[in-house]
């Protein structure tokens, strides 16, 4: 009997076997959990305005724990506590998902190295953000902190959505898919949207809506920075018009994403103008802020259509 016959059978090791399991092209796996990550980081933007609209942004005064000697908040802290708390408990999914991304597209890492730097851009910016969420608390809710808390959520979705459009493609060389003006126009749109997006989060820091009722804003006033804002809105709606009515004239094949875009930023203009005619009513900011940040992972998917692989 030959020598070889007589050797046992030995099992591959646990992590030769996962890393056989993960995938060497997008599957349905990816696609998931690429979009369990998108939505959670645009229901985390939904969860962090209802904390600052119902004034619980200092329900928990500590972080990573809720207050000094308790994880979860206490019967004491009433509604204020569980609002806060519940916002920080989607951080966990949001990075595990974030994570099982990364993991899931590591196998492919050099025949997709775009997916997989993506990947990790986000898992990394979701702990920044997080740690700015403790900065956030330490400070009382400051106001460029807080600012730069929605900002960061806003670039963690255009990320997310650029993922999405990426793993949907071949990857390799890009060439230009749509005429050069419609693409400059495209880019010049998106430079109105970071204006207006910008310009919304100084409106909103200065505003009413604090996040505590013993946080008083001071500084810019607020009622001079909302006409500011409408200024490069209106800008941004018209841009996005002759953008839709370009694509579909042109029949070009990013048409869909201009008309996508279009409707938000449209809704988004008649919600800002109602909330400014009404005295900022929570659930119309709390909107606001979700539309805004849909507005630029819609762009996003626009500008990443502007070139298409070779193959």
């Amino acid at each position: 009997m030959p020598e070889t016959a007589t050797r046992p059978l030995v099992d591959p090791p646990a992590r030769s076997r996962f890393a056989q399991w993960l995938p060497t092209a997008v599957d349905t796996r990816i696609r998931v959990f690429a979009w369990i990550s998108f939505v959670l980081n645009v229901v985390i933007i939904a969860t962090g305005g209802a904390v600052r609209l119902t004034g619980s942004g200092l329900g928990c005064s500590d972080w990573p724990v809720c207050v000094p000697g308790s994880l979860v908040p206490t019967p004491e802290l009433g509604i204020h506590g569980v609002i806060e708390f519940a916002n920080r408990t989607i951080s966990g999914p949001l990075l595990l998902a974030a994570v099982g991304v990364l993991v899931l597209v590591w196998r492919m890492r050099r025949t997709r190295r775009d997916l997989f730097v993506i990947a990790a851009v986000i898992v990394a910016l979701v702990i920044v953000q997080a740690l700015v969420g403790a900065f956030v608390v330490w400070q009382e809710l400051a106001a460029a902190l807080v600012g730069f808390h929605y900002t960061v959520s806003v670039v963690i979705v255009c990320i997310a959505a650029t993922f999405l459009v990426r793993m949907r493609q071949p990857g390799g060389e890009r060439v230009a898919a749509a005429p050069r003006p419609f693409a400059i126009l495209t880019h010049v749109t998106g430079l109105a949207l970071a204006v207006t997006v910008f310009v919304g989060v100084l409106t909103t820091a200065a505003g009413p809506h604090s996040g505590d009722e013993d946080v008083i804003r001071t500084g810019f006033d607020a009622s001079i920075l909302a006409h500011v804002h409408s200024w490069p809105g209106y800008v941004l709606g018209t841009l996005a018009l002759i953008l839709a009515v370009s694509a579909v004239a042109q029949r070009l094949p990013q048409r869909g994403w201009t008309i996508a875009l279009l409707g938000i930023i449209a809704v988004q203009v008649i919600v800002g103008v109602i909330q400014a005619r009404n005295g900022l009513p929570e659930i119309l900011v709390g909107i606001h802020m979700v539309l805004a940040a849909l507005s630029a992972a819609t762009y996003t998917a626009l500008a990443m259509n502007l070139r298409r692989p070779v193959r």
